[in-house]
């Protein structure tokens, strides 16, 4: 997502989301006053990996403003239904990158209607309803849509991994893995490599346009693990926007585990 971060024409300050000065056009006479806008880009990046019978999300935990970090500890993973407000016997993962408070409004939404369906159908909702439900709160506020790139990850009614990613307004893939966020153009060719096997061919299966491409297949869960752990610790150290904590929750048939990583501070 593009900076927030604007320059005055008048002062040559920056200006951040609701406080940007009265401007005027060179040449032209035309001044343009304050105006209102409620985005910010508060950094960090978060990736999600299925496999055969698992889904891995993770995320960093730093929360920045520009060249400041507000808070190292900002979880951007947050269960979804289950039971009370530690949303036991969840099995549903959401990922948000972005804009913080807005992505905080959209877990909020999201983990109270999957609540409501499981209290009216006395049954958990199933990870393709959820995606699909999700994809309508976004489209449904695509004239001031949530400013953030949602993750989504569960288990399917087979027992395999699940994996859906979203653009801000709805549109959503299952994908077998998922970066988004600051780093994302890091962390995105890395996954390709290890998890998707782009570009990579069956040795000796021929010349040219008759290789054969190599199949991606569902990796091992500790292969994931170490793959997610090597992603992050590669992004902080060239990202600014990325770092202190690794936060990661893998998701299976029996629930989520969630762990806890440090991360380069600096």
């Amino acid at each position: 997502m593009a900076s927030t971060i604007t320059v005055s024409a008048v002062t040559g300050e920056p200006g951040y989301s609701f406080s940007q000065p009265r401007q005027t056009i060179a040449g032209s006479g035309i001044t343009q006053h304050a105006g209102f806008y409620p985005y910010t880009d508060n950094g960090g990046s978060t990736l999600g990996i299925s496999g055969s019978d698992f889904t891995i999300i993770a995320g960093d935990t730093r929360h920045t403003s520009g060249y400041n970090i507000n808070t190292r500890y900002a979880p951007k993973l947050f269960r979804i239904g289950g039971e009370g407000p530690e949303h036991k016997g969840s099995k549903i993962v959401l990922s948000v990158v972005g804009f913080a408070a807005d992505g905080h409004a959209l877990a909020e939404r999201l983990d109270t209607i999957v609540k409501m369906y499981g209290y009216q159908h006395n049954k958990p909702m199933s990870i393709a309803a959820c995606a699909q439900r999700l994809s309508h709160i976004l489209y449904n506020k695509r004239f001031f849509p949530y400013y953030v790139t949602a993750i989504l990850g569960g288990i399917d009614e087979e027992g395999r991994g699940a994996l859906y990613s979203y653009d801000p307004v709805g549109s959503y893939e299952r994908e077998q893995c998922r970066a988004a966020g600051a780093a994302s153009s890091l962390i995105m060719p890395f996954l390709d490599n290890q998890v998707n096997n782009k570009n990579q061919y069956i040795p000796g299966s021929g010349t040219g346009h008759a290789l054969q491409q190599k199949p991606a297949v569902p990796l091992a869960r500790k292969d994931v693990e170490e793959i997610v752990k090597d992603a992050f610790t590669s992004a902080v150290e060239r990202h600014i926007e990325v770092g202190d904590g690794l936060q990661t929750m893998i998701i299976t048939r029996d629930g989520i585990q969630e762990s806890y990583h440090d991360l380069k501070k600096d």
